[in-house]
């Protein structure tokens, strides 16, 4: 009977077998991703399940599958299941090797080595697991064969799970005797699954974070696969691989094939990253896809993403323009314009470094002024007079920029007047004057351009220019304005005055000598003599010479005195003095003459005033509040004394300005809000605003250094922002604004009460 049931079986076997044959053809000709998993052999270990319906009380299992490495692959490698204990086993009972398909998957080919020893209605049978939770056997045994034998099955649909039974194959009521054991085994196994869904990929990241990337960067991806699990994570750039990675598999090299080690090879979920060298690509914008590949060869990507890249800076700005040209001026203000380069794919000008150095180590350090196609810088200014440059070059919207590209022009400021004091006279006997006088000019900045020399009668109103020509002093930066003096005027006491104009435009006059001495001259009148008529005699009596008097006069606010005095906008100041004879006593009771000019764009006229000397000849008066104005006091003598005058006294007034900043706390790379006003007193704001410096303060230093440059309103408000870009670590910064100094500004530079902002970088 037992060897009937084992003919049968091998007949069933052989017909079973080349059924799959033709079922295996048609699946190799499909488009579905397998993949192949080996078991128990090539010293691997199996990834299977062991069961025993009869709660573990009639079977037992041995598995020895990974042998040594360095030993025979298959040297003793067995899957077995054993009868046990007692004498019979009840129908239908059975212990069972069980391998499961992953998820999605299906088993659509096996094969494998089998043998047994088999008693008493005890057979082996080889099946598929179906969906329903059964059992179809694809091949079975009933009869003892220790001979290794091969097999192989394929299966046209595919199925969820492989089983090797070991059963007793009768009736439920019927039993199986177990007297001797029986046991069957499997070993050699390669498992054929199909995988017919595609991964799921995703790619994020630096490089996909938007606007323009350069040098590089980081891209992170992930994939995801619920069957043979992933494998491979690919990304390209415009078709070109930037990124492979193999996540870890359990697998082995086997017949020149990579095949699983388990049924599920890879992890179901994969994340990892990588650093772009995005050098390695052109300018401009670009398509990045990530591609996941699971262990079937199945592929799933992502969309296209663009990708924007400029590792290139800009080209140098083209003609850099200075508006009014880069000769000296006396104004600070300087508005640069340039053209910018074509940046083509590249990312577009998003700004440009400037920087500003000058004399005695003056350094702005690198400054950035942000603007997509920015081509102007507007309202630039100095510390003080002299000769600068300025140097800017270009930042892309990627952050390139490049400092060897920079280009340069020349800043020249002036403003501070000539000096100008006329030369002693020189001697001249008789009652004529000296043919020339001559006054000397120097500038140390700009240096001077002309000049012209005036002259007026004593107490007359009009000056009168003379012929005057301009000479190169013997020092650099000076000049001499030498002047022909006309000899037919009539006998009396002449004032003269020198003006010079610097290059940068700014004048000065004066008439006085270096000493300090008023630059007068005296034409007498002829010797009397027998010729001359009584008349002339008496005239001549009239221009008797008059005794001298000298006049004394300073500033003061609080302890602050001397010929130029500089007081807070909206103070009070005061002129005092003494007028004095030859012999340094004071002359009492005299009246002296006061005249208040004020500064050029002030609204205020001059303003007259007189005041008696007292006792000692001193005397005191109040100036009221107002803009910068000039300050002359004058005696027009009588009695026998001559006149006197104090040449002019500066009293400065300081511009008020206020400022305001908001937020006070921020990080590095926020920007603070500045705003404003800028006070008036008598005097109506520049017709394109007033100019207002923000400073900020240097402790290494101790000095205040310029952070941007804007104009208020008509009103004298101002609205301004500024970056904090390059802090690090915490700061406390302390800013405050200034009004700046320029033509027709009745007052002198003023800032306002410090305002201070804490910048951190985190």
């Amino acid at each position: 009977m037992s060897g009937t049931r084992g003919g049968l079986g091998r007949i069933l076997a052989m017909g079973i077998a080349l059924a799959l044959a033709v079922l295996l053809l048609a699946a190799r000709e499909a488009t579905a991703g397998k993949y192949s998993v080996a078991q128990c052999g090539w010293h691997l270990d199996a990834d299977a399940s062991w069961a025993d319906s009869t709660g573990g009380a009639k079977f037992r299992q041995d598995a020895w599958c990974a042998t040594p490495a360095g030993a025979d692959p298959f040297d003793g490698a067995h899957m077995k299941s054993f009868t046990k204990g007692g004498a019979t086993i009840s129908g239908t009972r059975f212990a069972r090797w069980r391998w499961v398909a992953p998820p999605g998957t299906g088993i659509t080919r096996v094969s494998g080595t089998w043998w047994h020893a088999l008693h008493d209605g005890m057979e082996q049978r080889i099946g598929v697991g179906t969906s329903s939770g059964g059992f179809d056997p694809f091949i079975a045994a009933a009869a003892t064969d220790v001979n290794l034998r091969d097999f192989t099955a394929g299966f046209s649909t595919p199925q969820p799970a492989l089983e090797d039974r070991l059963l007793c194959a009768r009736a439920e009521s019927k039993w199986c005797s177990i007297e001797p054991d029986s046991w069957s085994a499997v070993r050699a196994l390669t498992i054929t699954i199909q995988d017919d869904v595609g991964p799921g990929a995703w790619v994020w990241g630096d490089l996909t974070a938007g606007g323009w990337r350069r040098g590089s960067q980081l891209v992170m991806f992930s994939g995801v696969d619920d069957g043979s699990g992933v494998r491979f994570g690919e990304t390209l750039l415009d078709g070109n691989r930037i990124s492979l990675f193999e996540y870890p598999c359990a697998k082995a090299m086997i017949s020149g094939e990579w095949r699983g080690t388990r049924m599920q090879p890879c992890g179901t979920h994969g994340a990892d990253g990588a650093m772009i060298d995005t050098t390695r690509f052109s300018d401009g914008n670009h398509s990045l896809r990530h591609c996941t590949t699971d262990f079937a060869g199945n592929v799933g990507c992502t969309g296209d993403q663009t990708v924007a890249i400029d590792n290139n800076p800009p080209a140098h700005p083209r003609n850099l323009v200075l508006a009014g040209g880069d000769g000296w001026r006396r104004i600070d203000n300087f508005d640069f314009s340039w053209g910018n380069p074509d940046q083509g794919p590249a990312s577009p000008i998003g700004g440009a470094y400037w920087r500003i150095t000058g004399p005695a180590g003056y350094d702005t350090g690198v400054q950035f002024a942000a603007g997509r196609n920015l081509a102007a810088l507007a309202d630039r200014a100095l510390p003080r007079p002299g000769v600068y440059v300025f140097h800017i070059w270009l930042r892309d919207e990627a952050g390139n920029a490049n400092s060897s590209s920079a280009i340069d022009m020349t800043m020249r400021l002036d403003d501070v007047p000539p000096g100008v004091a006329f030369e002693p006279a020189p001697s001249q006997p008789g009652p004529d004057l000296p043919q020339t006088i001559a006054a000397k000019v120097s500038d140390g900045h700009s240096g001077p351009a002309k000049g012209a020399i005036e002259y007026r009668r004593l107490n007359a109103e009009r000056w009168l220019e003379l012929p005057t020509k301009v000479e190169t002093g013997d020092e650099p930066g000076t000049a001499r304005l030498i002047a022909s003096v006309p000899q037919g005027i009539e006998p009396g006491t002449y004032v003269f005055r020198a003006e010079a104009n610097d290059l940068a435009g700014n004048t000065a006059s004066t008439t006085r000598r270096a000493d300090g001495t008023e630059m007068a001259l005296r034409k007498t009148p002829p010797p009397v003599g027998p010729s001359r008529p009584a008349a002339a005699q008496g005239d001549a009596s009239r221009l008797a010479p008059q005794a001298k008097t000298r006049l004394f006069a300073k500033l003061r606010w609080r302890h602050h005195h001397g010929s130029q005095v500089t007081v807070p906008f909206g103070a009070a100041a005061s002129l005092s003095g003494r007028l004095l004879n030859a012999d340094g006593a004071g002359l009492a009771g005299r009246r002296l003459r006061v005249v208040s000019r004020p500064s050029r764009g002030a609204l205020s006229r001059r303003q007259f005033d007189s005041v008696e000397t007292g006792a000692h000849g001193g005397f005191k008066l109040a100036l009221p509040p107002g803009p910068s104005r000039r300050v002359t006091v004058s005696y027009a003598g009588g009695s026998g004394l001559a006149a006197a005058r104090r040449p002019a006294l500066a009293l400065r007034v300081r511009g008020a300005v206020t400022l305001n900043a908001a937020p006070r706390s921020l990080l590095t790379g926020q920007s603070v809000l500045l705003w404003g006003r800028v006070r008036t007193r008598g005097a109506p704001l520049p017709r394109r605003g007033k100019l207002v410096a923000i400073q900020y303060y240097e402790d290494e230093a101790r000095l205040w250094r310029p952070v941007l440059v804007t104009r208020s309103d008509h009103g004298g408000r101002f609205r301004a922002r500024y970056r904090f870009r390059y802090i690090v670590g915490t700061a406390r910064i302390q800013l405050r604004a200034v009004a700046l100094a320029e033509e027709r500004w009745p007052y002198v530079p003023g800032a306002s009460r410090p305002v201070a902002v804490q910048v951190r970088d985190r």
